[in-house]
């Protein structure tokens, strides 16, 4: 992958906080200012809502975004410079503070504040691929059909808003719950209906890999190579466990009865029928010289 150079003394950085940071973390958001303005002349936007976030994107002017929160609010910023067709010439950083931060730990931005701001001031710019799909939604890591597992009894499913550290309420509410409902009788939450079989076809790059006469348990797309895509299909299996099958492309569409997908931290649907096409290097990140995305 490529990566530039870039020069904290010679840019202005223009630093927008995601609401959800400071409430959850606000030591860390602190200690993430502190550093970013003793390294570079920066701009400090403190929205309150999506609108805000994204109005201080929009006017940035020449300063280079930085976006401090976590992985949810890393996809929004990717999401609304690509809805404004403005990824190819905006390198993006993000400090990660909150609960949800292994998609930025598989992009290769530390996790620690003060070691992912001096990054922001010290680090290359990675050119990365994007999975772009047929509403212009992206994916910057992976996507999988269906979106989540059932939850052991007694706990939140991942990826709900409430399945992330910094909700000790939440973890008081459960206890309570699990003390109100009697030995023996099943809570509603433990009773939650399994996802079954899907009949799905997956298509990529035109050729058919799985049609709809064969159940599937799930499939996973994710970018893997410049302008490539790694689709893996899992079919039910009968008797001994059925070998996945695989493929690699650049566009994979996937169609039949109504589905729901995870796209990153996002789930969408249901949907009848959905693709996804690669974009070689579509954005940029700000990451440590010399590091390497997990998995590579």
């Amino acid at each position: 992958m490529a990566e530039v150079a870039t020069s904290a003394t010679s840019e202005q950085l223009l630093v927008v906080v995601d609401p959800v940071a400071r409430r959850s973390d606000g030591e860390s958001v602190r200690i993430a200012k502190d550093v970013l303005g003793a390294g570079a002349g920066m701009k400090l936007c403190l929205p309150d809502g999506p609108e805000e976030f994204a109005r201080a994107l929009a006017r940035r002017g020449s300063r280079r975004p930085v976006v401090v929160g976590d992985d949810r609010a890393l996809i929004r910023a990717v999401a609304l410079l690509h809805r404004h067709r403005e990824l190819a010439g905006c390198a993006l950083s993000v400090v990660p503070v909150g609960g949800a931060l292994s998609l930025a730990r598989s992009l290769g931005v530390p996790t620690g504040t003060v070691a992912a701001a001096r990054a922001v001031l010290d680090g290359v710019e990675r050119r990365m691929d994007l999975m772009i799909d047929d509403s212009d939604g992206v994916v910057l890591g992976a996507l999988r059909i269906p979106p989540l597992r059932p939850a052991p009894a007694g706990t939140v499913p991942e990826g709900t808003p409430d399945a992330v550290p910094g909700h000790p309420w939440l973890r008081t509410c459960q206890s309570l719950v699990r003390t109100l409902v009697p030995a023996g009788r099943p809570s509603r939450l433990a009773a939650a209906p399994e996802p079954g079989p899907s009949r799905l076809r997956v298509e990529v790059d035109g050729e058919t890999l799985v049609d709809l006469d064969q159940p599937v348990e799930a499939v996973s797309v994710a970018p893997v190579t410049a302008g490539v895509a790694s689709v893996e299909v899992r079919p039910v299996s009968v008797g001994a466990e059925a070998s996945p099958l695989l493929a690699r492309g650049r566009t994979v569409t996937v169609s039949g009865a109504h589905f729901r997908y995870r796209a990153d931290t996002v789930v969408s649907g249901p949907v009848r029928t959905r693709t996804w096409v690669v974009r070689e290097g579509a954005w940029g990140l700000t990451v440590p010289a010399g590091s390497e995305p997990a998995g590579s």
